[in-house]
């Protein structure tokens, strides 16, 4: 906690002077362009504002002179003051990184209560100047001290861990992707888009009228991309998975039919796609304010599972979370509690899932449990309930005890914490890109993404991250 205090006019003297120091990130362009509703994508991340095929990510001007008002309303003279007339001259550009040094000096005092100032903004690296000009403001009428304002924080609803992965994925090869029953505008939209992005390289199975009268609705040409007709939505899922089996395809992706004919399929016995693991459901989220995209599991496909079918939901979840370059993946077993009590089931199989991994039986990853979802994500309640462990506090992927907390935590993440959803299905022979119907354009292309990047890993297209938690 602070303690401010101002400057009145009798306290001031020609030669003061005062400085804030403020790097500029791609956060600050997105509140200035909602709170001015200047929307000039030169300012915004990943858009071109100029035609020049590259995202320039300029400091909007006025947010730069902003940094003027910051040092007059904070420092000098400080709480009270009030303009009266800025001039700003802009010498050159500032971008996202740049740390700026916001400057005033006193020139000229006018009775009463006029206050004349320099004002300058330079860039710290090389002393370039961005911004100059003079203020003139009133100085506070009475001497004030208080302590530091407390102002709420503010929330950028950016996906920038998506947009990371699907930089990442649309340079490799596009993924040979069997699109099952694509037949109603969502569904094919997001295969579509995968493809835009050169993502995945999508073969379309289902009823070819409806594929074509959703690609109308869409206003999305078809040309150039294959269509496979099926009679019924079993006939689509069971081509789909002969595609795998001929080395046509390296990933399935689910379009508008139930999630368990498809898994039908490809659990068929002759030439399905089992690997002698469960097949587990990961979503991979990305939470505005997490610096880290944050996996849970399994939300979706066992609904209580026991405590084999756990360890294969912990060891595909790991290797997913290698593949979209998470290094040492962190995993934190959820239950109620942080400490083992034989009357909790879940804290039981979260100890014991730990130990499995301390022993071998998990690997890739650092596994700890139980934890309380509050202590697994927050270093803070990790400390406050004493809890010393590599995983607290810091976990990347969250295991949860049955598919009810898992859809409900994901769910959360989702509409209240505003998180974007990727979801694959692991423990096959080839990734399964599985969406909500709900799921809009984002959560759809890093799906896309993510399956590129796991098919990637394993084929040796994507290096092998280190193994020194094994």
């Amino acid at each position: 906690m602070r303690i401010e205090e101002n400057r009145t006019f009798a306290e001031i003297a020609p030669g003061d002077s005062a400085e804030i120091v403020r790097v500029c990130t791609e956060d600050d362009f997105y509140v200035f362009a909602t709170a001015s509703g200047n929307h000039n994508p030169l300012h915004l991340a990943r858009h071109d504002g100029d035609g020049d095929g590259a995202a320039e990510v300029v400091a909007p001007a006025m947010w730069v002179a902003s940094l003027i008002s910051a040092v007059i309303g904070n420092i000098l003279p400080g709480a009270g003051t009030l303009y009266r007339a800025q001039s700003l001259r802009f010498e050159a550009r500032a971008h996202a990184g740049d740390e700026l040094v916001a400057r005033v000096t006193v020139t000229e005092k006018r009775p009463p209560d006029g206050i004349v100032m320099a004002t300058e903004v330079t860039r710290k690296s090389d002393g370039a100047t961005i911004l100059t000009g003079e203020a003139e403001v009133q100085a506070p009428p009475r001497k004030l001290t208080f302590e530091d304002l407390d102002i709420p924080g503010l929330l950028i609803e950016r996906h920038r861990h998506f947009d990371a992965l699907i930089d990442r994925a649309e340079p490799l090869p596009p993924l040979p992707t069997a699109v099952i029953a694509p037949e109603e505008p969502r569904s094919l939209g997001g295969a579509l888009l995968g493809a835009r992005h050169t993502i995945i390289a999508p073969i379309l199975i289902g009823d070819p009228a409806r594929i074509a009268a959703a690609a109308r609705e869409l206003g999305a040409s078809l040309d150039g991309i294959e269509i496979v007709e099926a009679a019924d939505h079993d006939r689509a899922a069971n081509i789909a998975v002969d595609l795998v089996a001929q080395g046509r395809a390296a990933a399935l992706m689910k379009g508008h039919l139930h999630t368990d004919v498809m898994l039908k399929a490809a659990l068929r016995k002759e030439k399905g796609l089992r690997t002698g693991r469960r097949f587990t459901h990961v979503f991979v989220m990305d939470v505005p304010g997490v610096a880290h995209p944050l996996l849970v599991t399994d939300a979706a496909i066992n609904i209580a599972p026991d405590l084999r079918t756990k360890m294969d939901i912990v060891q595909n979840a790991i290797d997913l979370a290698r593949s979209i370059g998470i290094e040492v993946p962190k995993v934190g077993v959820l239950s109620a509690v942080e400490t083992v009590n034989p009357d909790i089931p879940s804290s039981l199989d979260a100890a014991l899932l730990s130990k499995m991994a301390e022993r071998g039986q998990i690997t890739g990853g650092i596994v700890d449990g139980p934890l309380a979802m509050d202590n697994a994500v927050d270093i803070s309640a990790a400390r406050t309930k004493g809890i010393t462990s590599q995983v607290a506090g810091r976990a990347e992927v969250l295991v949860v005890p049955n598919i009810d907390a898992g859809n409900m935590l994901a769910k959360q993440l989702a509409y209240i914490s505003h998180a974007e959803g990727a979801g694959v299905v692991m423990g096959a022979l080839v990734p399964i890109i599985l969406n909500s119907r709900s799921d809009d354009d984002k959560a759809r292309l890093a799906s896309c993404a993510v399956a590129a990047l796991h098919n990637a890993r394993l084929t040796g297209l994507l290096p092998v991250v280190s193994r020194a938690a094994e």
